[in-house]
């Protein structure tokens, strides 16, 4: 392949660069901005290797895959990461109570309005506090982003959001019941396994597609993709909380509702922004999801990403703990009306032809 080729001016000619240079100032103001954020919340700043031997375990995430060779030539496989939460629990493990970390990390077959091969993620983890926690850092962090570029509000594609209003928290259940007229727990049992007939029936009556190979997951997925994500973040920013435990593979189930775990997402102006968690300390159930996974992506893609036996012996002596990965350059979009995720990055990956 080689790269593509178009009418449109690159991205470094100096009147698309001057287009470009306000948003991208922003960033630079927004990212030293959370930076005293966490120092003042007794963060330390962490840095974590892009290459990994596994680069993550989610079904419908695609990697980079490169190789490391030996001195005498050898090859072993390597992956350029996909978050760098493995190596962030690591650290934990080691006994870092507090850390955040802004990575470039890499996702193949990804391109468009808001997504990018290479971005950025900003994690942060709190060890021996829950998750709710992050929720208030959340609403810290979108006023924050705000006030450093002197936006009143959030936009996207027309939508708005008021960044100093307390998000509104909802659970995944009344949003499948609010916007789509669905009793998800109709179809999810006290253990939390699943009814996929169920769903599906309840699916059809709502007007909503439903194919014959379709396994309960995926019909969760296209509910929460075509009725409930595009009503989320409006006005005010939307905590989607309490997900079903088959959709939060590194989640601990809630101790409220074992049918539920502990991961909220946060929606602004309709764009999800980050996906949080109370942690998943238990190591053997934790290579039961990550091989369930790997299951799934192997049905559907027909390949699967080694599992990071490191990470397993870690996870068993890691403290109980809370973390979150937001998109910072989806947070510099929406703080600064930008449209497009090119514009808010300093020097986008190049366009390849098929």
């Amino acid at each position: 392949m080689r790269p593509k080729t178009s009418k449109a001016s690159p991205w470094w000619t100096r009147n698309v660069h001057a287009d470009r240079r306000p948003f991208l100032i922003g960033r630079n103001a927004i990212q030293t901005a959370l930076r005293t954020f966490f120092a003042r919340n007794d963060f330390i700043e962490v840095d974590t290797a892009t290459l990994q031997v596994s680069p993550g375990n989610e079904a419908h995430l695609h990697a980079f895959e490169t190789e490391a060779l030996t001195t005498d030539g050898k090859a072993s496989p390597l992956y350029l990461h996909t978050s760098p939460e493995f190596a962030c629990k690591k650290l934990l493990a080691a006994g870092e109570e507090r850390i955040a970390c802004f990575a470039h990390v890499y996702r193949n077959r990804e391109r468009g309005p808001l997504h990018h091969p290479e971005f950025t993620m900003l994690e942060w983890y709190r060890a021996g506090e829950s998750y709710e926690v992050l929720m208030a850092d959340c609403a810290a962090i979108l006023a924050l982003a705000a006030e450093t570029v002197g936006a009143k509000k959030f936009s996207y594609r027309g939508a708005e959001t008021d960044p100093f209003l307390p998000p509104e928290r909802v659970s995944v259940a009344a949003a499948f019941e609010r916007y789509a007229g669905i009793d998800l727990f109709a179809s999810v049992g006290l253990d939390g396994s699943t009814d996929r007939e169920r769903l599906a029936a309840d699916m059809r009556k709502a007007g909503i597609r439903v194919a014959d190979d379709d396994l309960w997951q995926d019909l969760f997925s296209r509910v929460l993709v075509e009725k409930i994500e595009p009503n989320l973040g409006f006005g005010r920013a939307t905590i989607l909380d309490e997900y079903p435990v088959s959709e939060a593979a590194l989640a601990r189930p809630s101790a409220r509702d074992h049918r539920v775990a502990e991961r909220f997402e946060l929606y602004a102006c309709g764009v999800e922004l980050a996906n949080a968690f109370g942690e998943l300390t238990n190591a053997e159930e934790q290579r039961r999801r990550f091989e369930i996974e790997m299951a799934e992506k192997q049905r559907v893609y027909g390949e699967t990403y080694p599992l990071d036996e490191e990470f397993l012996e870690a996870l068993a002596v890691m403290p109980e703990a809370s973390g979150i990965a937001l998109g910072f350059d989806r947070l510099v979009m929406l703080a600064t009306g930008a449209s497009r995720i090119e514009q808010v990055l300093w020097a986008p990956v190049a366009e390849f032809d098929a």
